[in-house]
């Protein structure tokens, strides 16, 4: 019998990485929920259930968080979609899970993706906390794996 070990990582161990959009370091990313949509069916004289079949999947989005600097790239690239510009507004979005000699144990690659949310950061004249920018992010399909 083969004892297999599992190595576990920590969430603050990501990498973030935006087709033309270049020198962003996130704070945080949360990755999309998804989940299978289903069409319950019944069946006439089938009274001991009903029939789930799945119709499609709902893909959820991305959420981006990272310090506000002088680079606006992202409020640009929200402005491209803003504007109407939805044609040169697609990028490939690759976040990727890293373990602890920096080797990605998971990538994810979400195609076609797009802002559709952006979110400024709160500012108050008595804190003292970084100035945090989020963007959401859909898309059109995407990959996983090692």
């Amino acid at each position: 019998m083969t004892s297999q070990a599992f190595e576990y990582n920590y969430g603050f161990r990501f990498s973030v990485t935006i087709d033309g959009i270049h020198n962003i370091l996130f704070t945080e990313c949360r990755l999309p929920n998804l989940q299978v949509d289903t069409e319950q069916i019944k069946e006439g004289g089938m009274n001991g259930y009903s029939h789930v079949l799945p119709t499609r999947v709902n893909a959820g989005t991305i959420s981006l968080k990272h310090g506000m600097t002088s680079d606006l790239a992202l409020l640009n690239w929200y402005g491209q979609v803003m504007r109407g510009d939805l044609a040169n507004a697609y990028r490939v979005v690759t976040v990727r899970l890293i373990d602890t000699a920096r080797v990605p144990m998971v990538t994810w690659t979400f195609r076609d993706a797009f802002p559709t949310k952006w979110s400024g950061p709160s500012l108050r004249a008595g804190a003292s906390e970084i100035a945090i920018e989020e963007l959401e992010l859909v898309y059109h399909g995407f990959e996983f794996g090692p």
